[in-house]
């Protein structure tokens, strides 16, 4: 009797996005972005915050919002 198959490797690339409004364009094709402030892979089917000014892509809204308070002060 053989052994069962192992499972196919899903190998995962990092896409490089240009970031406009409303939408982003791609390219480098590839699964997913990397969060500007957590640091965390975020799948292009689930990426909706980004940043045009900055060209940065963020995991949810509050930290989109922590980002922008750090890179825009009061005077």
């Amino acid at each position: 009797m053989n052994p069962p198959p192992k499972p196919l490797s899903v190998e995962t690339r990092q896409a490089i996005l240009h970031y406009g409004t409303p939408d982003f364009d791609v390219l480098q094709t590839g699964d997913y972005v990397v969060c500007a402030v957590s640091g965390k892979p975020i799948p292009l089917e689930r990426l909706t915050y980004w940043s045009v000014e900055l060209q940065e892509a963020y995991a949810n809204a509050d930290l989109m919002t922590r980002r922008w308070v750090e890179t825009h002060p009061r005077a």
